[in-house]
């Protein structure tokens, strides 16, 4: 054990006997931060105008706190982007988290004094946790890579203003900095494909033992270290690499295709990271789901996800979840964010402790004909039938055909990349098919009664979603192809790169 492991190793299992203690009493933590919250924010502006001083139970904070989204919070944002502080929190925020929408263009969130433990802490406190249930810190002993955004902000009237990897790269002590990779200038460099080839030339021959990124560009990233070395492996390169730390997307359609590439099977702590604040990390090796970071200034609620856009959804918290339900995820913080939907949808695999996993976004699913199809659902799907097969899923993502060009009834387009097409195509959509029907009900009674034909899938070139997201100006960093529209806008423009 190396210098920088030993030292942290007795801090690491205090973290964690702290994970251990919060997440047993989970209930009480969020109680207590809903009164917390509302007594700090009080003599804000928001909270002047949704009557703080009346709220003195959860049942009367959803009563004078309205579910919004961006849209509906801009008023505020705006204020404080003109430098009046006091306005969704005390003061005036630390930074602001920039980022962009789908509706909304340019998103401004605030991170303050009091929210950015969350981010920072949240993060250390995932690491720490593994090493010290796992017994490996070997990683503080080498270098660490993580695939972030530009560190360089602009301002806003005088607070700091970036991306929220770019933010965070500020805020990393000391001692850990000599373990980062890639250096300052590199990753200042905006244009995705020459980072990812500056990356490369700067790590390709250093003691990488921790690598951290969404899986789709983390695999180009290995792929152009291969390509660079004419090594065969990863672990070639690499041979001390033992932890990836992902997030953003499902690892399990890109985990054979990464293990490949790494030659050997590494530890993966997955974590749930927003720009509007840290929600949840993996706590454990064995058992599934993350742990909801119910203990760091975050109040969460759960409205089902089916009532989601109606006036007046049902409003859960914590102690009122049941397990396997679909919810969108409300958060209130202090950040300033109140009654906040973040666009995601979770389920929780259990209560004690509350774990839960990422099912998908409030806005990205097909019902073009009433059957709800899900992100949670398409992926297990694919990885169900793809298990024991020798090709790989690149990437994919799944659009409803209404009006088929070749006549008969519509159907569900998948449109995938694989590092090789299936030797029979026809099976293996056969088998997908099969798996969609055995997770939605609706989607079965749709085939069964002749509403829906099965699914087609379109094979489409390699590099075809590199080459959309490029098209897009979305390539690299925390951007990432929806799995599902209810539209065909994406399925048509991807219909470029169909395989010949």
């Amino acid at each position: 054990m190396g210098f920088k492991a030993a030292l942290v190793r007795p801090f690491a299992k205090q973290i964690a006997r702290r994970i251990d203690r919060w997440s047993a009493d989970a209930v009480n933590a969020q109680q207590q931060i809903q009164r917390e919250l509302v007594a700090t924010a009080r003599h804000s502006a928001f909270g002047r105008d949704h009557r703080f001083d009346r709220i003195t139970s959860y049942e009367a904070f959803r009563e004078q706190v309205p579910i919004r989204d961006y849209e509906d919070l801009k008023p505020y944002i705006e204020r404080i982007l003109r430098g009046e502080p006091d306005v969704l929190w005390k003061g005036l925020p630390r930074y602001f988290a920039k980022t962009s929408g789908t509706t909304s263009g340019v998103k401004y969130i605030p991170l303050t004094t009091e929210s950015l433990p969350n981010h920072f802490g949240t993060a250390r406190n995932a690491l720490f946790n593994y090493s010290a249930r796992t017994g490996n810190g070997s990683f503080l002993d080498g270098k660490m890579i993580f695939l972030s955004g530009s560190p360089e902000l602009e301002t806003k009237n005088g607070i700091p203003t970036g991306r929220l990897s770019g933010i965070v790269n500020h805020l990393v002590p000391a001692w850990l900095r000599t373990n980062q990779l890639p250096g300052y200038a590199t990753n200042c460099i905006e244009e995705w494909e020459d980072k990812v080839e500056a990356i490369v030339r700067e790590t390709h021959d250093q003691d990488m033992r921790l690598i951290s990124g969404i899986p789709p560009w983390v695999q180009m990233y290995y792929e152009r270290l291969l390509a660079h070395t004419g090594k065969k492996h990863i672990a070639e390169l690499f041979p001390n690499f033992s932890v990836f730390v992902y997030g953003g997307v499902n690892y399990e359609p890109y985990r054979a295709a990464l293990e490949e590439l790494v030659g050997k099977r590494v530890d993966s702590v997955e974590t749930y990271p927003a720009s509007e604040g840290f929600i949840a990390f993996q706590d454990s090796q064995t058992e599934p789901g993350l742990l909801l970071n119910a203990n760091s200034g975050i109040f969460f609620e759960f409205v089902p996800a089916d009532e989601i856009f109606d006036d007046r959804p049902t409003r859960l918290s914590l102690a009122e979840v049941e397990l396997g339900v679909n919810y969108a995820l409300i958060i209130n913080s202090n950040a300033g964010l109140w009654g906040y939907n973040i666009g995601d949808t979770v389920s929780f695999v259990s209560k004690a402790p509350y774990r839960l996993v990422v099912t998908g976004r409030t806005k990205h699913f097909i019902s073009a004909f009433g059957e709800h199809v899900i992100g949670k659902e398409v992926e297990e799907a694919l990885q169900q039938a793809r298990a024991g097969q020798s090709f790989h899923v690149v990437e994919f993502t799944v659009a409803p055909q209404v009006n088929p060009p070749e006549g008969g009834l519509p159907y569900h387009e998948w449109l995938i990349e694989f590092d090789r097409p299936p030797a029979d195509l026809e099976a293996f959509a056969k088998a997908v098919d099969r798996a969609m029907v055995e997770q939605n009900i609706y989607y079965q009674d749709l085939i069964d009664g002749k509403i829906l034909r099965p699914l087609k899938i379109t094979v489409l070139q390699k590099d075809a979603f590199r080459n959309f997201m490029k098209e897009q100006g979305k390539l690299g960093g925390q951007n990432k192809v929806p799995r599902l529209a209810n539209d065909r806008r994406i399925a048509d423009a991807l219909a470029l790169w169909r395989a010949r």
